[in-house]
């Protein structure tokens, strides 16, 4: 099984030109991105939860063996922050049944806010099936606090805690708490911004290759958008898994970024 990379959404008006051809409406974008890279994070979902037909077509248009993982509703995460998870964990399943095959992990990601509350959390992952995985990101402090009952609750689900990097460091612990893993990648300190340099993700290639054997998937996924940053970074970090003797999914073989527009 593959490291598998990509990026967090695919829809970036700032791509075209770097990923897109110029040419290409936007309407055929995922078809063209589902063409260089296997996988992708939907996180238009936290924002909004497409509908059934919507997941049905992205379905549809990408090809057999793409995976594309979902970013849970804010309202499950943010608004609620946990609380009553049945009706809402059951709306987004029902929706997201439309990737069919293409359905990878559910992530979770708390509000920077949301201080740690182990027992919230296990009630909210018991509403999963066990054949859903479901990645969680946390990011208030207090949560590796409580690292013994966490670290519990992540493992008996079988819920990978998600390894989150900004500004090239890791910012969770690099806890391996399933036999499979996640990370996200939100900005590195490279030129020109939000960039990473090939030392930051030559490290991070060797804490997947150290944390998880060639058969483990393992998603990786790059949030740094900006001036098509996350497309760059996706295909070196990719190169530098291969490296590592590691067997890692498609990325695109060669890449460009653009500079930010100036924000006067």
């Amino acid at each position: 099984m593959p490291v598998l990379v990509g990026t967090s959404g695919w829809q970036y008006r700032d791509w075209r030109g770097v990923l897109y051809p110029p040419t290409t409406p936007q309407r055929l974008w995922l078809e063209e991105y589902a063409g260089v890279f296997a996988t992708v994070e939907n996180n238009n979902a936290f924002y909004r939860l497409p509908t059934a037909e919507t997941f049905r077509s992205w379905r549809d248009r990408t090809p057999e063996g793409f995976v594309m993982a979902v970013k849970a509703s804010r309202y499950l995460t943010h608004l609620k922050q946990l609380h009553d998870p049945q009706e809402p964990v059951a709306r987004l399943l029902d929706r997201a049944a439309g990737l069919g095959d293409r359905l990878g992990p559910v992530l979770l990601q708390l509000s920077g806010r949301f201080r740690e509350n182990v027992e919230a959390l296990d009630a909210c992952l018991r509403c999963f099936p066990p054949d859903v995985r479901v990645a969680v990101e946390l990011r208030h402090p207090s949560w590796w606090e409580a690292e013994h009952a966490l670290r519990a609750v992540l493992e008996r689900h079988g819920s990978a805690l998600c390894w989150a990097d900004r500004w090239s460091r890791p910012v969770t612990p690099l806890w391996r708490t399933a036999s499979w893993g996640y990370v996200r990648f939100h900005a590195g300190l490279a030129k020109p911004p939000p960039r990473y340099g090939r030392q930051a993700l030559a490290s991070w290639a060797g804490r997947l290759a150290d944390a998880w054997p060639d058969e483990a998937e393992v998603y990786a996924y790059f949030n740094n958008d900006t001036g098509g940053a996350a497309i760059a970074d996706a295909a070196h970090f990719a190169r530098a898994v291969s490296a590592l003797g590691r067997t890692v999914s498609r990325t695109p073989a060669t890449t460009g970024t653009r500079q930010p527009p100036s924000r006067r």
